[in-house]
């Protein structure tokens, strides 16, 4: 019987994708999927020097592996991974390898490999990026958890990932769940620079009525620039695509955005850490808003109300300001979930390096931009940087985009057009420079209504007052 080299469970898009990309560098590989087209679409699709083998029989499917086996799991999160790793386990044997590659919540991650651990199997969890052309063409990947597992199978991730400068983007991160834990930040971090995006393109087009094909130059335009990324390249590329009648298809698109939860768990994780994400928690506060479409109809009819024509701006000034507005907004997106980071690592033993990964993501993942390779050069100068608006170069940058982006914050208000993901980042940037907070008023009230004690600036000590 032939061996393989490597198994994946799961033979939808990324399945699928990842498996071709690996058979692309040569090495054998399996696949399984209890749906029969899906298992026979595969074999069809390998290439004639590709050793693919593609099967919905669980049993076929281990015995092809050479041990010890190393498979991926690339099933929906929850129960699935679950599932798929009791189908397994009756075939399975001591220092076999299995690899969660889906987003799998954190917990689970934790769970699991205990649960294996006790049965000699190695588990690690692997964040993977980059969509359906990443998995083909090289994603970045975020393992962590077993490293010894994690070493037997790196020269294969390390073959397939994205390349930036000849780097793989794929490395070791921490322990227990750290993998799983930074594709859910990523993902955050995702949910919150697309809302950006799409307030910077509602003030072009509700707020200044520029035209679209204007709107869809000018992102083709800052792509070009200090902007580049991922998420602004395919929003140009997105306004350009026409429908069947010839006009924008982005016109005939629903507004109520869907979503799997990663930023909900981001925004949730956040606020168990006490760590503020205003600009990720608005992301997905807008998502719910937009699932209301009934009551925002019927709201736009009763609340009515017109912009004056004094809140008019030029129209190339305004489309500067709304450049170093997305920039500044966008850096101060990935402080706060690389902030985030920096706690969950203390919190729970991961022992990230921030520096790692930064530059894992400048390559193959959905908030891939070119600003990644800034934030690893600041981590690359103080590795304990808790916050990069610490860093003096990038807090410099966004002291230089500050007038432009409070210009643009002003329009909207005066527009009425929702600007949540902007908002927060603001006044994240304003808060977090502050040295002095009204919350000393916020103590004063707990103490007031429920003698919760407070701490006073000019001695040592827990005080209550009776006050009145």
């Amino acid at each position: 019987m032939e061996s393989y080299d490597f198994g994946i469970v799961g033979l939808g898009v990324m399945g699928r994708n990842l498996l071709l990309n690996m058979a692309d560098h040569s090495f054998a590989v399996a696949g399984l999927d209890l749906d029969t087209e899906k298992a026979a679409s595969l074999q069809a699709e390998a290439a004639e020097n590709h050793k693919i083998k593609a099967t919905t029989e669980v049993a076929t499917f281990v015995e092809a592996i050479r041990k010890p086996r190393a498979i991926m799991l690339l099933v929906p999160a929850g129960k699935p991974v679950d599932s798929a790793i009791e189908s397994l386990l009756p075939h399975l044997e001591e220092g076999d390898i299995l690899v969660d590659g889906g987003n799998s919540y954190f917990p689970d991650t934790e769970r699991r490999y205990t649960y294996l651990s006790d049965k000699n199997i190695h588990f690690f969890g692997m964040g993977i990026s980059g969509g359906e052309k990443g998995a083909r063409f090289g994603p970045s990947m975020m393992p962590g958890g077993d490293e010894v597992a994690y070493e037997r199978l790196r020269p294969i991730f390390e073959a397939i990932s994205a390349k930036v400068n000849g780097d793989p983007c794929v490395a070791y991160l921490g322990s227990g769940s750290a993998g799983n834990y930074v594709k859910m930040v990523h993902n955050g971090i995702e949910y919150g620079i697309m809302q950006l995006l799409a307030e910077v393109y509602d003030l072009m087009k509700r707020g200044a009525g520029i035209a679209d094909e204007k709107i869809q130059e000018t992102f083709a335009q800052w792509n070009e620039t200090e902007l580049q990324s991922f998420l602004v390249e395919i929003t140009g590329e997105i306004l350009k695509q026409k429908d069947d009648d010839g006009t924008p298809l982005i016109h005939a698109i629903s507004d109520w955005a869907k979503s799997k939860g990663t930023g909900k768990w981001t925004s949730q994780n956040a606020m168990d850490l006490q760590v503020p994400v205003p600009v990720i928690d608005a992301a997905v506060n807008m998502r719910d808003i937009s699932k209301y479409k009934p009551e925002r109809i019927e709201a736009a009819k009763q609340l009515t109300w017109e912009a004056t024509s004094s809140s008019d701006v030029a129209e190339d000034q305004l489309l500067r300001q709304l450049k170093d507005a997305f920039h500044a907004a966008m850096l101060l997106t990935y402080a706060q979930g690389l902030a985030q980071l920096t706690v969950a690592s203390d919190t729970y033993k991961y022992g990230l390096e921030l520096e790692t990964v930064t530059k894992i993501w400048r390559g193959g993942c959905i908030i891939r931009a070119a600003a990644l390779e800034d934030f690893r050069q600041a981590y690359q100068r103080n590795p304990e940087l808790r916050n990069i608006l610490l860093d003096a170069q990038i807090g410099q940058q966004l002291l230089g985009l500050q007038e432009n982006f409070r210009a643009v914050i002003s329009f909207a208000v005066a527009k009425g057009i929702p600007v949540a993901g902007l908002m927060n980042a603001l006044a994240y940037f304003d808060a977090y420079r502050s040295a002095n907070l009204p919350t000393n008023l916020i103590q004063a009230q707990r103490d007031y209504f429920g003698a919760h004690t407070y701490e006073r600036i000019d001695r040592e000590g827990i005080f209550h007052t009776q006050w009145g």
